[in-house]
């Protein structure tokens, strides 16, 4: 099939099942062996290979080949090998990571999971307190305010501010016992420790 022409370019742009079929049977099996060469597994050749055919069945109508279709489909095939093995590493790589991770019995993810669970909670705690309550509570635990600062600031009594405070404690403290007897529940029921 060497002498292929733009007469038979222009075939297959058409649509032309005959020519689509002779160029499949001319080139299918050296191109996987070609593509062999790249993967060293042949079912991953013949994957590739029949997915170039594929999009060239697809893409037929805007088929813009400037060159030999011998060369063309070589071309694609060593592209598309090349794709593949980039793909195969990077994917190989992240599984070493995760691999590395698992055989060290790394800790700090399972703490760091924990500790951005927990300041989540408490993030969702502090935001649930009633308005004057959560601001007496930011201005105390989050701007470092003292009582009489905080009660100068919002015109109320030291008491007040002592109050809404201590309120607040016992809010987040029975929100946090209950979350975190769920939390000790799962850790052990899942086996994640």
């Amino acid at each position: 099939m060497a002498g292929l022409d733009t007469d038979f370019i222009e075939k297959l742009k058409a649509g032309d099942q005959f020519a689509f079929k002779r160029l499949f049977d001319e080139y299918y099996a050296r191109l996987c062996v070609f593509a062999t060469k790249y993967t060293q597994d042949l079912d991953v050749s013949k994957d590739i290979v029949q997915d170039l055919f594929v999009k060239i069945f697809q893409d037929r109508n805007t088929l813009n080949i400037k060159t030999s279709i011998r060369s063309y489909l070589y071309q694609a095939v060593k592209n598309r090998c090349l794709n593949f093995i980039q793909h195969e590493r990077i994917h190989s790589g992240h599984m070493e990571k995760i691999k590395t991770i698992k055989s060290t019995g790394n800790p700090q993810w399972k703490e760091k999971m924990l500790e951005t669970e927990l300041e989540s909670k408490i993030h969702d705690l502090v935001n649930s307190l009633p308005a004057q309550r959560q601001r007496i509570f930011k201005m105390s635990r989050t701007e470092g305010l003292k009582n009489q600062q905080i009660a100068d600031k919002l015109n109320i009594s030291k008491r007040t501010v002592e109050t809404q405070i201590s309120k607040a404690l016992k809010y987040l403290k029975a929100g946090l016992d209950s979350y975190l007897r769920m939390w000790i529940y799962m850790v052990i029921s899942m086996n994640l420790w």
